[in-house]
């Protein structure tokens, strides 16, 4: 395999305390040292990372791939060129595909799709009942074999809290990770934004917060009872935050994530019918972004994912209500996330951390660290290069961006998954 040399970068690394200057030499598709030139060490490729970060390759806990199922959408190839320009090495996908991940046929269809694309470090999250349907419990044990690392319901409604528990008791026999989508939905009711003043201003169904934290509390009884180690996926909400402070305070074995699009867009910034600021949980107010800004400064926060959702150019037309809520999100992920570190509400080794070591920790994979023998993941980026959101510059087959026209800063340079360059800027 290439044994390659990075060279006059800026390493960051969250997990080893690592924050100077240096190189990262590779070799056997491993990280072969830091700053330190091994004995007898002859590069095939040298890269110049002068005024660019060398970090971790990013992980992603939520990414829609649409394939297998919704391949109008998008593909398995063409979202995953996507995450390799975006620096995203490693990626979830929920379990509501079509067919759904909820056999091994399934889940081996995914890795047969995943290296045909060359994009082999794909993580299907396997379904937490049959189809989806809230009732019936998969068979966890056989997903577990065939490689399931975790188990969820995406964003489909349990039929009881009885299901939910004997499920919750299930993953935690198998010591599966049960990752969790809060919403009560006889509250959230069919809504399409947040309950308040531009759901009111326009006369559209809403979604109160109460719907979210009310199922936060909900599971969080359920995990102490049961003992799961369970995750809470994109939550949105002051109160949340509040509540999985407080159980992570008293011990409970819970983590959780925030989707990069909800730390800078609330109700207020919605243009009134652009359907791309149709997400689910809604966008919320100042306050709730402010909240949950200040969780991830503080660690009741954990990691932070894109939610990527690409869409076809219908599913985004008609009446706001009417359209398929989501954002294709991938290729804003680095960018929204230097846009934290200048608005001083994390620093960069945060931000960082929230991207690759604390994602690794809550999946229980050895990735996400520049150690020597780990898998050479590697994101270089260059963080104050200005590039403009437009169909020259965009991988992704759904369109279906707020930001979409809009100049970020911070772009990936080089992306190295397993040793292997998946994607070089020039």
């Amino acid at each position: 395999m290439t044994k390659i040399h990075i060279k006059n970068g800026h390493i960051i690394d969250p997990a080893n305390n690592i924050d100077k200057m240096g190189a990262v030499y590779i070799a056997d598709g491993k990280i072969l040292s830091i700053f330190d030139r091994p004995a007898n060490f002859t590069a095939d490729v040298v890269i110049d990372a002068e005024n660019n970060i060398v970090c971790p390759g990013f992980i992603d806990l939520s990414v829609r791939l649409r394939d297998p199922g919704k391949s109008y959408k998008g593909t398995m190839r063409s979202e995953t060129a996507a995450a390799a320009c975006s620096g995203v090495t490693s990626l979830c996908i929920p379990p509501d595909t079509s067919p759904v991940i909820d056999t091994q046929a399934v889940m081996e269809l995914i890795y047969d799709k995943s290296e045909k694309a060359n994009y082999t470090q794909v993580y299907p999250i396997g379904a937490l009942t049959q189809q989806l349907a809230g009732r019936e419990l998969s068979s966890m044990s056989a997903l577990k074999q065939a490689g399931c690392i975790a188990v969820s319901n995406a964003s489909a409604p349990m039929a009881s809290l009885m299901v939910l528990r004997r499920a919750m008791e299930y993953a935690s026999s198998h010591d599966l990770l049960v990752m969790y989508h809060p919403d009560e939905p006889s509250l959230s009711n069919h809504g399409c934004v947040h309950e308040g003043i531009f759901a009111t201003r326009y006369g559209l169904p809403g979604i109160p917060e109460a719907s979210e934290s009310t199922a936060v509390a909900q599971c969080l009884e359920l995990a102490r009872l049961t003992g799961c180690r369970l995750h809470f996926s994109q939550i949105s909400c002051k109160s949340s935050a509040i509540k999985i402070q407080q159980a992570k305070k008293y011990g409970l074995k819970v983590t959780t994530d925030v989707a990069i699009h909800q730390l800078h867009v609330t109700e207020n910034d919605i243009e009134p019918f652009n359907s791309n600021y149709h997400v689910l949980p809604p966008f919320r107010t100042e306050k709730d972004k402010q909240r949950l800004r200040e969780g991830l400064a503080n660690g009741t926060i954990d990691a932070i994912c894109s939610d990527h959702q690409p869409h076809d150019l219908d599913a985004k037309l008609g009446a706001f209500p009417e359209t398929e809520a989501g954002i294709s999100s991938l290729e804003t992920l680095l960018p929204l996330t230097l846009r934290l570190v200048q608005d001083h509400a994390i620093s960069l080794s945060q931000g960082i951390a929230a991207l690759t070591q604390t994602p690794a920790k809550i999946l229980g994979i050895q990735r996400g660290e520049l150690t020597p023998g780990f898998s050479a993941d590697v994101c270089i980026f260059n963080p104050t290069l200005s590039w403009t959101v437009n169909k020259e510059n965009w991988k992704s087959a759904g369109r279906n961006t707020p930001f979409w026209g809009v100049t970020l800063q911070g772009r990936v340079t080089h992306t190295l998954q397993s040793g292997n360059i998946i994607f070089s800027l020039n």
